[in-house]
């Protein structure tokens, strides 16, 4: 069997994991294998739930046998699964294929046949599973991925565009007594998405808006291009503060400075070891000052010196 592997990208990422039966249906998802490799690291267990049973054809499982076969034994593809050591050295080989999942590195490659596309999860810690591989009908994922590539529209009881949030980012819902919750968003089509998770979760998106506003509800989004919090100066004294996302205001700290320069150096090099570019950084005090729901706060709208971009202007007709 002959097959390359390939990095996952990251609107990959979203369908290693399992989803919900709309975006199985959506996206062909056929079913997923779990497996590890013992304490020893030299066993292979493995079990297989079903998503879309009726995808599983013969035809399927003869490939999906043989695939696995392919990664066991065939020295083509330097014996992943042979054993934990195996799959330990080519995941740490392929170290631009790692992101996390509540900071326990992953790693995730896709291989691509011509009728299915199996994505793989793979972790060579001992103790967790080692292994987890999706199985779709490829023409199904691409089209459904291509489409969530739009991102979700999120509307006013209007039905103007209110934003837009890329696939598996997330909304902060507030409540009239101040209380908030966090929910991850999945597209679905051009005009619903599911919006947290549980049973009731799929929701047009002008429902949505009326929903929200008939219990007093605000929401805003949480960017995953924007950091959890970051450091800032406040305009006026040249105060180091703390910025969070999804929060309007700043918090105060008490990290002392001689001058706006010093700390701004200074804001400069903890958001550095934060991860943290000048843009988000902009983008985080624009919308900690006027709503994480208008294009200030996304970072997209932002250089890498942080100086907002320029819009283009519409062209103006010939005026004779």
């Amino acid at each position: 069997m002959d097959f390359e592997i390939k990095i996952m990208t990251p609107a990959e990422r979203s369908y290693c994991y399992t989803g919900s039966q709309q975006i199985d249906k959506q996206t062909g998802c056929i079913g997923h294998l779990r497996g590890d490799m013992d304490r020893s690291g030299n066993g292979f267990f493995t079990s297989w739930e079903d998503h879309c049973g009726e995808l599983k054809t013969q035809a399927f499982k003869d490939e999906f046998d043989d695939f696995i076969n392919a990664l066991r034994f065939d020295e083509r593809y330097d014996g992943i699964f042979k054993n934990r050591s195996s799959l330990s050295r080519y995941c740490y080989e392929h170290k631009e294929s790692v992101f996390a999942e509540d900071f326990i590195p992953q790693y995730g490659f896709r291989v691509d046949t011509p009728e299915y596309a199996y994505l793989l999860r793979l972790n060579p810690m001992q103790g967790d599973y080692n292994l987890y591989i999706y199985c779709y009908r490829r023409e199904m994922l691409e089209q459904h991925i291509e489409k969530a590539a739009r991102g979700i529209c999120f509307l006013d009881t209007s039905g103007k565009e209110r934003f837009r949030i890329p696939d598996g980012d997330s909304i902060r819902v507030t409540r009239p007594d101040g209380s908030h919750s966090d929910h991850t968003c999945r597209y679905i089509d051009e005009n619903r998405a599911e919006i947290g998770y549980g049973v009731d979760n799929l929701y047009h998106m002008a429902q949505f808006a009326e929903w929200m506003a008939r219990n007093g509800n605000t929401y805003v989004p949480l960017r995953s291009s924007l950091p959890k919090q970051c450091y800032s100066l406040l305009l006026d004294t040249g105060n180091v503060v703390i910025l969070k996302r999804g929060e309007t205001g700043y918090y105060k700290t008490d990290i002392p400075h001689t001058s706006k320069e010093e700390a701004r150096a200074l804001v400069e090099e903890y958001n550095r070891k934060l991860g943290v570019t000048r843009a988000q950084e902009e983008a985080m005090k624009g919308g900690s000052m006027f709503g994480f729901d208008k294009p200030i706060a996304d970072p997209a709208n932002y250089d890498a010196q942080g100086q907002p971009l320029k819009r283009r202007e519409k062209d103006r007709g010939d005026a004779r």
